[in-house]
């Protein structure tokens, strides 16, 4: 038995859409913690693979539920913009289900995670040092533990649809000329996939996806342009114009102080100190990216 957290989200919603078609060839079962069971597809609430246990992944009597006979875990912290600090959105949210993985003989845990293990500005990171403290206590339980350690998406992008269609413009806070890496969450998912499915690792560690190469603002830019067939240019947006900008949105201020401390270590150098190796290469290109997810959200806009 497999549970899935988010299985509505970015990630999750992946990760459950491979399974339903890989678990059954591997005797897998599988069962989702979702607060909302209407925003499962009808595929996915039909099919008789899955078990649906209906609440928060944060709450002790859900966990006692989903986790009842459960084998592995697939583990993401769900975004919490009130949050009071982002202690409590990380850690506090996920203690609840650190427990309740020894209480219930869970072996295998997956987590979605962030790059910058063991950099010196891992400390002083935000939201990925807030990230880097969760994983640590899930390690912590004794389960076997792999933590997805992951870039910035390529996917974050579909946050600027409306700004790339119709201004041609994408922001972000990196200089136009520095490369660093960068994922598609479907590269995150299969990863996470690969490890539920063969359970033969044991202890703690990471596993890092960083896309295929690294790419710079500029790169994307010009491939932007190439595949949406229109200039799309980058423009650099200072970390007190992108506080402004979240706090306008009525986003809490824990949230955005640290959004603006993880951009701000990402432009000290957060993503940059892992070595690339051929297994911490992920196969989706920008290009493929922007070919097949990005071109048809922005034709989809019109």
């Amino acid at each position: 038995m497999m549970v899935i957290t988010t299985p509505t989200g970015d990630i999750g919603s992946q990760v459950l859409r491979i399974l339903l078609d890989r678990a059954p060839v591997h005797g897998e079962k599988l069962r989702v913690i979702v607060r909302d069971p209407a925003r499962l597809p009808d595929s996915v609430r039909e099919h008789g693979l899955v078990d649906v246990v209906t609440g928060s992944h944060n709450d002790p009597e859900v966990l006692d539920r989903a986790f009842a006979g459960a084998d592995a875990v697939f583990w993401v912290v769900p975004p919490n913009p009130h949050a009071p600090t982002l202690e409590a959105a990380f850690a506090g949210f996920t203690r609840p289900a650190a427990e309740a993985f020894t209480a219930h003989g869970v072996r295998h845990v997956v987590g979605v995670s962030a790059l910058g293990r063991g950099t010196a500005v891992a400390g002083r990171a935000g939201f990925v040092t807030a990230s880097l403290a969760m994983d640590e206590l899930i390690a912590g339980t004794g389960v076997a533990y792999r933590a997805l350690d992951n870039p910035s998406f390529m996917d974050n992008l579909l946050r600027q649809v409306d700004s790339i269609r119709d201004d041609g413009v994408f922001t972000d806070t990196l200089p136009g000329d520095r490369k660093v890496p960068s994922a598609a969450t479907r590269d995150i998912a299969a990863a996470a996939v690969e490890l539920l499915l063969d359970r033969s690792w044991t202890g703690t560690g990471s596993v890092p996806v960083l896309g295929p190469e690294d790419i710079s603002p500029d790169d994307m830019a010009r491939i932007m342009s190439e595949v949406l067939g229109r200039p799309v240019r980058h423009e650099r947006e200072s970390l007190d114009a992108l506080g402004a900008r979240l706090t306008s949105y009525g986003l809490g201020s824990a949230y955005v102080q640290g959004m603006v401390d993880m951009m701000r270590a990402k432009n000290e150098g957060l993503d940059e100190a892992l070595d690339r190796t051929a297994q911490g290469s992920s196969p989706t290109s920008f290009r493929e990216w922007c070919e097949q997810v990005l071109k048809p959200a922005v034709a989809g806009g019109r």
